[in-house]
């Protein structure tokens, strides 16, 4: 009797001592969400994680606010996400600057994208296609590779900015292709893109996102797209692949990181409700008005994709010498 009552005792003791975090991870979400997104608001990565996070509060019962943290190329908010407490009650959308490129564009970061964050799972991704102006004379892959081979250093390409996904799939295709193009740096996808509508500036990689409305209106003409198979929304533009540039699939893609540390049934949780996410109406909408393709997938699958863009991009960026410090 007298162990049955010890036991009894210790029993509770145990259970009384576990419960506060134990039971914070068995009610959660029980407060408000914040989602740190790590570029100003209105620029499409902003718009997706309010469209999803919409969703997402429908099937959690909980708001999830969206904390715009911009700077440093997405590393103020990859920071501040990284060295916050791991209860699942701060989140992140990180796409390939915080997942892929910044660890090789930056001699040192503050955190690593491998160690220092919990990996939820992947919201989307969307591809990049070669556009040129209506009036430039290349009308074919082929026509455009003779044209650059033939003027080496003379062809002008812009992109949002240096780093950028669209900066990187070009040095990717040089690489591929064995050419030789000129880079013009923007600040913002929007003046690169103007430029390229007015003539000013020739080609460039331009992300569907952008890039779609232009593309169908014929304001840009698009030459191929750096995807393995062709894409619905332009069933008429080859791949990469079929023009004669192989093993150069350029997309840009999203998910979401939590801190590292987080408690497996609370990242199970918002993996779960993120998946359903991705299959509601508005944001089935919201991406194919962008030219995106969903991610739905375990946290593990979104992290082995993470690390093979990491090691792709690794190599190009080492290549070309791209350095943002």
């Amino acid at each position: 009797m007298q162990r049955r009552t010890l036991l009894s005792a210790l029993a509770a003791t145990a259970a009384s001592t576990a419960t506060p975090w134990a039971q914070a991870q068995a009610d959660f979400p029980n407060q408000l969400i914040r989602w740190v997104v790590p570029y100003p608001a209105g620029g499409g990565t902003d718009v997706l994680a309010r469209t999803v996070a919409e969703a997402m509060r429908q099937t959690l019962g909980q708001q999830i606010v969206v904390d715009n943290r911009p700077g440093a190329s997405t590393n103020i908010g990859a920071q501040a996400v990284a060295t916050a407490k791991a209860d699942g009650y701060t989140i992140m959308s990180a796409d390939n600057a915080v997942l892929a490129f910044n660890e090789h564009l930056f001699s040192k970061l503050p955190f690593s994208p491998e160690k220092d964050f919990t990996y939820v799972g992947g919201i989307s991704r969307f591809p990049l296609a070669l556009v040129v102006h209506p009036s430039f004379e290349a009308k074919t892959m082929k026509e455009f590779l003779d044209y650059v081979r033939a003027n080496p250093g003379k062809i002008n390409y812009a992109s949002p900015g240096n780093g950028s996904p669209h900066h990187l799939a070009m040095e990717m295709f040089k690489n591929r292709t064995k050419t030789f193009l000129t880079h013009i740096p923007y600040r913002g996808a929007a003046p690169a893109l103007q430029d390229v509508m007015a003539g000013q500036v020739p080609c460039m990689f331009l992300d569907l996102a952008a890039g779609l409305p232009v593309i169908q209106s014929g304001k840009v003409r698009a030459l191929a797209i750096g995807t393995a198979k062709r894409v619905p929304a332009l069933p008429d533009l080859p791949t990469l692949a079929e023009v004669g540039v192989p093993n150069t699939e350029v997309f840009a893609f999203q998910g979401i990181l939590g801190p590292k540390g987080l408690p497996a049934n609370v990242t199970q949780r918002l993996n779960a409700d993120l998946n359903k996410a991705l299959g509601h109406p508005a944001v089935v909408k919201r991406m194919q008005d962008f030219g995106m393709e969903a991610l739905p997938g375990t946290p593990e699958q979104f992290r082995t994709l993470a690390r093979a863009e990491a090691k792709r991009w690794g190599e190009i960026i080492k290549a070309a010498g791209v350095k943002l410090d």
